[in-house]
């Protein structure tokens, strides 16, 4: 576990799924506990493969106040497991798209809309949606709709949540608004598909995870994304070595 500070702490389990204690509250990312498999498309466009499970079963992760999805549509997001997860959570925070589909306690977040959460303490951590794109402009057409997300509340660190996102302009808009960050959960391993609008890369890769967090002035960066999926083109290795590089490894906090 990254204990990062008294009020934040971040466990990564695997793919893009990371436990954030925040405030006293507990929040999950991009749920994805199923064992490896190839998960097929029924329109035929090509079709993901998991190469390692989880590092925890959902059952063992305790209670959850809330789930934090950049989007719905692919399965290394949300799987077969993850979407089961999502019936015994209170709340489900994601695209307004992605609330149509789900149903159930899934909340839809516009770009800076927010949302307040009750705390322990009797605080609130407030949840603001923030702008994501999945591949090069115009990738929404194909990829569909990807949201971020800031984290706020008096006392508390500033946290950024990437989601599903390959666009530095977004991380800008977000920088704008909320920057420094305290911490940055970035979504890296530079995923491609060759069909998939020419290959070209959907989420960051090593060096635009190095830009962002330059962009953002992140105090500590937490990598998900980069491992147990065939189409992630690169790894945890990569990240450190990017990093290392620009002299920000001091930086990265590893799962």
């Amino acid at each position: 576990m990254n204990q990062i500070s008294e009020q934040l702490s971040v466990r990564v389990f695997g793919g893009p799924t990371a436990l954030i204690d925040y405030g006293g509250l507990r929040l999950l990312t991009d749920p994805t506990f199923d064992e490896p498999g190839h998960y097929a498309r029924p329109d035929g466009r090509p079709g993901l493969t998991k190469t390692a499970p989880a590092s925890i079963a959902p059952a063992d992760l305790g209670r959850i106040d809330a789930v934090l999805l950049s989007h719905d549509e692919h399965p290394d997001n949300l799987d077969n497991s993850g979407r089961k997860l999502l019936a015994d959570v209170p709340l489900t925070l994601t695209t307004p798209s992605g609330a149509g589909r789900l149903g159930g306690t899934a909340k839809g977040l516009s770009t800076w809309e927010s949302v307040e959460l009750t705390r322990p303490d009797g605080g609130v951590v407030t949840v603001t949606g923030a702008p994501a794109l999945h591949g090069p402009e115009g990738a929404e057409k194909v990829t569909g709709d990807v949201v971020g997300f800031v984290l706020t509340g008096e006392g508390l660190p500033t946290v950024y949540v990437s989601g599903d996102n390959a666009s530095l302009d977004a991380v800008r808009q977000v920088a704008d608004r909320f920057g420094p960050v305290d911490t940055a959960v970035l979504f890296a391993g530079a995923p491609r598909l060759k069909p998939v609008l020419d290959g070209a890369l959907l989420v960051l890769d090593s060096a635009l995870a190095v830009e962002a967090a330059r962009v953002l002035g992140a105090r500590t960066v937490v990598p998900v994304h980069m491992d147990s999926w065939e189409h992630f083109t690169e790894g945890r290795e990569d990240v450190v070595a990017a990093f290392t590089s620009a002299g920000l490894a001091d930086r990265l906090r590893l799962g």
